[in-house]
């Protein structure tokens, strides 16, 4: 079969998997990946058939992909805040909505002298490590409970050239750091509920790490412990910018004001939801 052939056949099917609307492109990266070529190379050479090796590589990756394993994922990468990122089923996909975690921390790090961030949860590392890239002169610190998910990030460090610049420690929230304070405190912490499990699309359910989305029935059970132990972390007027769910944010309000943070405000993602929380410790 031709490139082409296999093209069209591998669209056909990914028409019936859970996202019809990106079947075409998914398939071509698929083939990309397959066979080395970029996109231009690729649908030059429509007429020419895939070697065997080829051939059964992309075999198993539509398949994967037909089942609603994310294409992040399969390829083993994804792009966050400019840098590449690499992958693996231990950690969440980077997100564009956390980016604005990114964003408001580097605003707020003119503040501070000899700045000092921890990024709670560090997941793949893309917080920490666009963080370290983008603030140069910044001790970048992250956690996370999953050693797999700390190699990940350390790897993800070493490859956007900011290895020497995090510290990666092992524990939940910031028990690891327990005597030390922070002038920015960010984290995407697990904030899907429970109950809401049956209505998430089968890449999220059925792929991505369960320990990284949920936090009980209300999806608040890991911001109720971070709220207060960010606060004690954080050196006098330092802050918190922490990503939250869909419907969280007065509840979120509430916990921050409870806590004893002030200068509380929301981040709206591309969508006008609010999904970052930024507070300042007084």
């Amino acid at each position: 079969m031709t490139i082409e052939e296999w093209l069209k056949r591998g669209e056909e099917r990914l028409r019936r998997g859970p996202h019809p609307e990106r079947a075409r492109r998914d398939v071509e990266l698929l083939l990309m990946h397959s066979t080395q070529l970029d996109r231009a190379a690729l649908l030059v050479r429509t007429k020419e058939t895939l070697l065997e090796e080829e051939a059964g590589l992309y075999r198993n990756l539509l398949k994967r992909r037909a089942v609603g394993e994310p294409i992040q994922y399969i390829l083993g990468k994804a792009e966050f805040f400019g840098l590449a990122f690499q992958l693996s089923s231990n950690v969440l996909i980077p997100r564009p909505e956390t980016e604005h975690v990114v964003e408001k921390a580097i605003e707020l790090a003119a503040r501070f002298r000899d700045l000092r961030i921890i990024d709670i949860g560090t997941g793949s590392g893309a917080i920490a490590v666009a963080l370290a890239h983008e603030l140069p002169g910044a001790h970048v610190t992250a956690t996370d409970v999953s050693m797999t998910a700390l190699i990940t990030a350390k790897l993800n460090a070493q490859h956007n050239g900011v290895a020497e610049r995090i510290r990666f420690l092992r524990g939940d929230l910031l028990a690891p750091v327990e005597v030390e304070q922070f002038d920015i405190v960010v984290s995407n912490p697990p904030y899907v509920p429970s109950v809401d499990r049956d209505s998430l699309s089968v890449e999220v359910r059925d792929h991505e790490p369960a320990i990284a989305l949920f936090a009980g029935k209300d999806g608040l059970d890991v911001i109720r412990n971070l709220i207060p132990a960010a606060l004690a972390a954080l050196s006098p007027a330092g802050f918190l910018v922490m990503e939250f769910g869909f419907g969280q944010w007065p509840a979120v309000s509430a916990m921050l004001a409870y806590a004893g943070f002030d200068q509380i405000d929301f981040t709206p993602d591309l969508q006008g939801i609010p999904r970052v929380a930024v507070a300042r410790r007084p």
